[in-house]
């Protein structure tokens, strides 16, 4: 059923992402392409010979000149951070193993191409832009992986080097050492509850589909100093539209694509 419904979500995007592509959109100014911030959804891959959320992948998008990696964080059973989407490698690398359910040094054996969140910060903090998604769970001891957090992020600055992302607000709970302006909400179709929320409660701003910010939702955001992110551009023209619309990050799992846009205009 999930693969089923999966399967479904990606045809409907497929076909959105189409739509945008045939639209002529009205090219943006110099300026605003030199200030376009995209960022590589889950690093540059394919998932055959490039596995997302790898440093392979991180690797591609930042050689490429991306301005910022997002990655997704899940916990080991030994309550260590680690760059994977789903709670199991079924999906993208065909192991039926729960992260949750072993400890770190077992993951890394069984698959060591999922690398730990203090790897990738290592290799890309304060180079790339980290944006950390923190992944849902039913893991408890929220004190000592806030605290393993906070070890990790320690030579870094909030807001400047990275952003805490996550679809429910009480992960943010983890995030508690970098402050609610280093944090920003991802709606999936609650786009006004939770502009509502980062609004009234101080968060950096809100991430959302580009069919779910309009134009009155930016401004406002952009008059209380906060931003908006973007997800998932994967043409010319919708990225044209989405930095016309003064969107300041744009996701996408095209990063090489777009960037490779954004370096031609600056060049022409």
């Amino acid at each position: 059923m999930a693969i089923t419904v999966l399967f479904a979500q990606r045809i409907l995007m497929g076909l959105v992402n189409l739509c945008f592509m045939l639209i002529p959109r009205r090219r943006p100014s110099r300026q605003a392409i030199a200030d376009c911030k995209i960022i590589s959804h889950r690093g540059e891959h394919d998932n055959r010979r490039v596995f997302e959320n790898t440093m392979a992948a991180f690797l591609r998008a930042a050689e490429a000149g991306c301005w910022g990696l997002e990655l997704d964080v899940r916990w080991t059973r030994d309550l260590q951070p680690v760059v994977v989407h789903d709670d199991t490698l079924q999906r993208v690398f065909g192991l039926d193993l729960a992260v949750a359910q072993v400890d770190l040094q077992e993951l890394q054996q069984c698959c060591p191409q999922v690398p730990t969140l203090a790897q990738v910060v290592e290799r890309f903090g304060g180079q790339q832009h980290l944006m950390v998604e923190l992944k849902r769970d039913r893991l408890g001891d929220c004190e000592a992986r806030a605290g393993r957090l906070r070890e990790i992020f320690c030579t870094l600055e909030p807001g400047r080097d990275y952003h805490f992302l996550a679809l429910q607000i009480t992960q943010f709970e983890l995030a508690g050492f970098c402050g609610r302006r280093a944090c920003l909400p991802v709606a999936e179709f609650n786009i006004g509850e939770l502009s509502q929320v980062a609004l009234e409660q101080g968060y950096a701003g809100v991430c959302a589909h580009y069919l779910l910010l309009g134009a009155k939702l930016i401004q406002r955001h952009h008059q209380r100093q906060q931003k908006l992110g973007t997800g998932f551009a994967a043409s010319r023209y919708c990225l044209y539209r989405e930095i016309n619309r003064g969107v300041d990050w744009i996701f996408t799992n095209h990063a090489l694509r777009l960037e490779s846009i954004r370096r031609q205009h600056l060049r022409d």
